[in-house]
């Protein structure tokens, strides 16, 4: 009798792994919040294994698992918040702030790209390049 709840949570795991793999992979690029979407997502991927885990008798796995698996998800979202979601974010949605010309490693967007423009134009007049290659001699 135990076997077929253990086989049963086995299918159950199966089931919910097949559905989470293809709403992750039907995840559309244009998707707001991408990120979130795919935590969200993968939460069903932690259930699935939780009780996996369980369907093969590691109980104290599966509970260290159901424990740390939804700090490791608010790890992730919180990062990418702080980071790098400059669509929600409004501390992120600065504007260019002014660099100082006489900042020694900090220069203005614009004088990079002119200076970038100015090199490409360069490269575009003489095509050539070198190789040179060292002949090493392992007796000595």
């Amino acid at each position: 009798m135990i076997e077929y709840i253990k086989a049963a949570l086995l299918i159950i795991a199966a089931i919910l792994i097949i559905i989470s793999a293809v709403g992750l992979i039907s995840l559309s690029n244009t998707t707001k919040n991408k990120v979130y979407a795919r935590i969200h997502i993968v939460g069903l991927f932690d259930i699935a294994c939780i009780i996996a885990l369980i369907g093969l008798g590691q109980y104290l796995l599966a509970g260290v698992y159901f424990i740390l698996s939804p700090f490791t998800a608010h790890a992730i979202a919180n990062a990418y918040w702080k980071n790098e979601d400059r669509e929600n974010n409004v501390d992120l949605m600065t504007v260019e702030e002014e660099v100082d010309e006489n900042h020694p490693f900090i220069h203005p967007k614009e004088k990079m790209q002119a200076l970038e423009s100015e090199n490409s134009e360069k490269l575009k007049a003489d095509d050539r390049f070198s190789v040179t290659t060292i002949e090493i001699d392992e007796e000595e």
